[in-house]
């Protein structure tokens, strides 16, 4: 292999020039890969003037600066509505953002920020309806009208954070379904879902962030945009960078801007980006020929309500596309949140604009960030978590009489009964209510009545996550368990009663 080299072979202004004339030798992030496989780095870098990389995926940080021009008699807003999604009116007078995750007030989970955009860059009538205080020198208080992306004077999308430079792959150990960002999670490691290009992912093509930076010029929701710096969230040490973009939004087209809704979590919007590299030296051309077989991430377990998730494996793109992985040595469907389809074309009408001479290379003034810091949020309050309050759980075996049962519960002053098997993995529970109903019934097994599919809970759960399950499932305890279903204990609505009254 050539040695990697950082010495400039081209500059921006040698590889522009060439755009101009028509000259310049473009290709797709995939296309650079067989290239650089079948000819090597070296050739490819004096080859390969720029490369043009994709992707479209649920870009939740994404949103639009608008302005819609003063009213006669002028108005303040304080606040707005566009087709009954809120809008931050915290600006000048007549200007607002709307951010992609917020819901319709009418239409939550179905409808929102980025759906208001999508229709916006349609063409359609959105309605607008304001609400203000009143001052003197801007009177109005109400206002309700109707307008399209024409009427508004400007129309940015500005979204602080886009493009991840790698995201984790998602799965879900826990015994029911979840409902996440990455979508729906069955339980028990039912699936797997990814977000991601691989090889057509911009920043995975330049990992050092050496072409990209203030003033990029790129491909933005079917328009041109601009990276106006690192994104919210950049985290370069960890290769999560992420990238702060704008653009007109009246040059863009809802292909590539659709609003999107996630089935229990919300409203997002999905985004178009693509991002040329010019090759300038060696190293770019070795970089921008990454393969979906080397570009790994994690498979994380979401069902655990933590910020820092188990990893249950690496994986490679190589294997996320490929719609099936092994997990726990079970071979587990894959499914996609972001369109490679989608992906492909941006990077070929990127590839397609250059070639033509429409789109030329900006310098950046200033590249990302290599160094920047990321720092979880600061918390100034105690967090409870499930090990502080839970107490032992009462067991039992599957073949103790109903009658026996009871007497425990009487004895130890207890509503749960746990069932486990001989080495105390948990196999069912059943409540006071349960016994009581079966005594009713001239029922006698236990196994008539245990509960067998059992909601529980591990030590490190926060609590509020643990009383959201049992207030989302109707019931009163959780027995608490290892990673091999070993029973540890149990946590019950009484003794996080009794947390939050001290």
């Amino acid at each position: 292999m050539t040695p990697l080299t950082n010495s400039n072979i081209k500059t921006y202004e040698e590889i522009n020039e060439k755009i101009k004339r028509g000259d310049a030798v473009v290709v797709t992030a995939e296309e650079m890969v067989k290239i650089v496989e079948e000819q090597g780095e070296k050739r490819a870098a004096k080859e390969i003037d720029v490369v043009s990389t994709g992707t479209m995926g649920a870009m939740c940080s994404s949103g639009a600066f608008l302005n819609f021009g003063h009213s006669d008699p002028p108005i303040k807003m304080e606040q707005i509505w566009l087709n009954d999604v809120e809008a931050y009116h915290g600006n000048a007078a007549v200007d607002c953002y709307i951010g992609a995750t917020k819901m319709s007030i009418v239409k939550p989970f179905k409808y929102g920020g980025g759906h208001v955009i999508q229709d916006l860059v349609s063409g359609k009538e959105i309605s607008l309806r304001v609400r203000a205080y009143g001052t003197d020198c801007y009177p109005r208080t109400r206002l309700e009208t109707t307008i399209t992306i024409d009427d508004l004077n400007q129309a940015i999308l500005c979204n602080p954070r886009n493009a991840y430079q790698g995201y984790n792959a998602a799965t879900n150990g826990r015994d029911e379904t979840i409902y996440t960002y990455m979508g729906k999670l069955l339980a028990n490691y039912g699936n797997v879902t990814y977000s991601g290009s691989g090889c057509l992912n911009p920043l995975s093509n330049d990992p050092d962030y050496e072409t990209i930076g203030i003033g990029t010029k790129i491909f933005l929701g079917g328009g041109v945009g601009y990276v106006i710096g690192e994104g919210t969230q950049h985290n370069p040490k960890k290769h999560l960078g992420t990238i702060m973009v704008k653009g007109d939004l009246k040059q863009m087209s809802p292909e590539y801007l659709q609003g999107a809704a996630f089935t229990r979590y919300g409203t997002t919007m999905y985004v178009g980006v693509g991002i040329p590299i010019p090759i300038l030296n060696e190293g770019l051309a070795r970089k921008t020929a990454v393969s979906d077989a080397n570009i790994t991430t994690e498979v994380i377990d979401y069902g655990v309500p933590r910020m820092n998730r188990p990893s249950l494996r690496k994986v490679t793109y190589q294997e996320l596309k490929s719609g099936k992985i092994e997990l726990n040595g079970k071979p587990v469907k894959v499914s996609a949140l972001s369109s490679l389809k989608t992906a492909r074309k941006i990077a070929k009408t990127l590839k397609d604009w250059i070639e033509q001479g429409r789109f030329l290379l900006n310098k950046p003034a200033e590249t990302l960030s290599t160094t920047r810091e990321f720092k979880p949020m600061k918390i100034t309050k105690e967090i409870h978590y499930v090990r502080s309050i839970m107490i032992p759980a009462i067991t039992t075996t599957i073949d103790t009489s109903i009658h026996d049962v009871a007497k425990l519960i009487v004895e130890k002053n207890v509503n749960h009964i746990v069932i486990v098997n001989d080495d105390n993995t948990l196999k069912g529970i059943v409540t006071s209510f349960d016994v009581t109903r079966a005594v009713a019934r001239n029922k006698n097994k236990l196994e008539e009545i245990v509960v067998r599919r059992v909601y529980t809970a591990k030590p490190d759960d926060p609590l509020d996550a643990v009383a959201k399950e049992l207030e989302t499932h109707k019931i009163s305890a959780l027995p608490v368990i290892d990673e091999k279903n070993k029973v540890l204990g149990i946590v019950t609505s009484e003794e996080i009663s009794q947390l939050i009254a001290k």
